[in-house]
């Protein structure tokens, strides 16, 4: 048999001396404000990806300029937790070099975007001295590992974060080339890199990991590689159901290319998941395919091969077996806004942070008021996976502070937004991310407001939908779980996905293809009119679409982009 050819990317990493490749020498020129096409492979490692602003391509084409490059910055956050501290530097780092914002991402990460060449080190250096860190926040590695991050039910989220940080902390990636390049630290002679996890070529593609905690699923769980779902027993956190085989990703027109939900394939103890963690990534280290890149996910290793071939590899190389998985019970997948009392006493306040975008505005001075609590240094600050922002661990003196901080600004009176717009979320899109085809984060709001309005017009605007946007059909936003979902196919234009599970357990299902917000809205009357005539009580509108029959529900994410008339 033929043996098939790799991936460039393969090729790329393997002669890049465990990551570095000509990164440094990229840094120093000033002639571009681009890195060479490789290095922007490598730098992905780093946590930086290169973009430029889409909008400006012709008039600087026809000025002669290359386009206006920028970079975007990844912080990694394991669980979504950072200090008062950390977030003044990162906000002080967004008024220096990111235009002024800060984004929280759908992985409880920080983002910064718009940093120029020249000013990357100094930021990531900088970012380090807050002790939080870039590497592996992006590339061909287990990325920020998400957990459940509201703390108020119980101390078992603490243990569940400590297990996120752990797991995190055991995968990040060895080499010295991070430290070399980026905190000028010398490499100690005679001392090569080894990657043990790893290897050379490191994993086939990105690699994601959750920490869902029931009730909750606000994590998203299942469209992950690998999860954990914590089990409690008379308030003690015992162990963990282990999900394996999730992803969001698809290629338009591709039908060979799908989102998949994660399969459930036992428990483990607390002082397992470490160990079950690098045993998972280290069989799609080495049986995920590095042929072709839109199949190299490890959501199709299982795929191809069967979930029983994957439990059997799994416990020959852990040296012992997964056990039974126990029972569990999802009820939610949104942010619970407002305040809310922890177990100890003290008090949280979970802000809605409109897709996660940190920034003063003509209607909202958004990131301004977050500085002045940040600098009163109370508790902590935790990201949600639904790209908002808990200020945690209050005591209740510092509540009272905290309410007249925020008073002024309006930031409470922010979180009375309608239904609709505080389960929507959409990630970046243009016009800076390269692969999008068509607006998300700056159409939603808008487009949301007018679902709202014929939500009103049907008396339904109580009812929560969950509503999930991109600009590609890569799913950073998650948009295949959604009830109501929408992936950009070019300007203006959107499938429309129906179907998703309130409690993310179910994958959606193409309802229309590349259709405009007229379409849109037309369809939507439809359907809302139907809802509010025809829903059982307390039916989420992901269900009734499928009891219905509007919508096939999928058993299968190859299902997912099929036309509503194939079966």
């Amino acid at each position: 048999m033929k043996k098939q050819k790799l991936e460039a990317v393969e090729t790329i990493k393997t002669a890049s001396n465990y990551l570095r490749g000509g990164i440094a020498d990229g840094l120093d020129n000033n002639v571009t404000g681009s890195l060479a096409e490789d290095d922007t492979q490598l730098t992905k490692f780093h946590g930086i990806y290169q973009q430029h602003d889409r909008e400006s391509v012709v008039t600087r084409r026809k000025q002669k300029l290359e386009p206006l490059y920028s970079f975007m910055i990844r912080a990694r956050v394991p669980a979504g937790i950072c200090t008062p501290e950390q977030w003044l530097a990162m906000d002080d780092l967004a008024v220096q070099y990111g235009g002024g914002s800060i984004r929280l991402t759908t992985r409880q990460a920080f983002q910064l975007h718009g940093v120029i060449k020249k000013n990357l080190k100094t930021t990531i250096a900088s970012i380090n001295q807050s002790l939080l860190d870039t590497i592996a926040a992006c590339g061909d590695v287990n990325r920020n590992v998400m957990c459940t991050p509201n703390p108020h039910q119980s101390e078992v989220h603490q243990q569940a974060y400590q297990a996120a940080a752990a797991i995190s902390s055991h995968l990040t990636p060895q080499t010295t080339a991070y430290h070399e390049i980026w905190l000028d630290k010398e490499k100690v002679a005679g001392t090569p890199d080894i990657e043990p996890i790893y290897g050379e070529t490191y994993l086939p593609r990105k690699f994601k990991i959750a920490m869902a905690i029931p009730p909750a699923n606000d994590v998203d769980v299942f469209a992950h590689d690998l999860g954990f779902i914590a089990v409690v027993e008379k308030h003690q956190l015992i162990g963990f159901n282990v999900t394996v085989g999730g992803g969001m990703g698809a290629t338009h027109g591709d039908l060979e290319t799908f989102p998949l939900l994660a399969q459930v394939i036992g428990f483990c103890a607390v002082d397992q998941v470490t160990q079950v963690a690098e045993q998972v990534v280290k069989i799609q280290r080495d049986y995920g395919c590095r042929t072709n890149r839109k199949h190299a996910r490890f959501k199709y290793t299982i795929d191809d091969r069967g979930i029983d071939w994957f439990k059997q590899e799994l416990n020959k190389r852990l040296g012992w077996s997964l056990l039974a998985e126990k029972p569990f019970e999802f009820k939610s997948t949104g942010d619970e806004f407002g305040w809310s009392e922890n177990y100890d006493g003290t008090w949280n306040l979970c802000l809605f942070i409109q897709n996660g975008r940190v920034i003063d505005s003509d209607s909202l001075a958004l990131r301004s008021a977050l500085k002045q609590v940040a600098h009163l240094d109370y508790g902590d600050f935790r990201i949600t996976a639904n790209q908002n922002l808990i200020i945690g661990q209050l005591t209740a003196d510092e509540k009272a502070v905290v309410i007249d901080t925020l008073t002024p600004f309006g930031v409470l009176e922010n979180n009375r937004q309608s239904l609709a717009q505080l389960n929507g979320m959409a990630c970046v899109a243009l016009p800076t991310c390269s692969l999008a085809m068509a607006e998300a984060e700056r159409y939603l709001p808008t487009l949301l407001n007018k679902i709202e309005n014929l939500q009103i017009k049907h008396g339904i605007q109580d009812r929560a939908i969950i509503t999930r946007m991109t600009g590609c059909p890569n799913g950073c936003a998650r948009p295949y779980m959604a009830e109501l979902g929408f992936v950009g196919k070019g300007p203006g234009k959107y499938n429309m996905y129906l179907g998703g599970e309130f409690t993310g357990t179910r994958l959606n299902r193409m309802y229309l293809e590349n259709i405009d917000e007229d379409t849109i809205l037309i369809e939507l009357d439809a359907l809302f009119a139907d809802y509010a005539s025809n829903a059982l009580d307390g039916e989420w509108f992901g269900d009734f679409v499928i009891r219905q029959g509007h919508i096939d529900a999928v058993t299968h994410g190859s299902q997912v982009h099929l036309p509503l008339a194939v079966v």
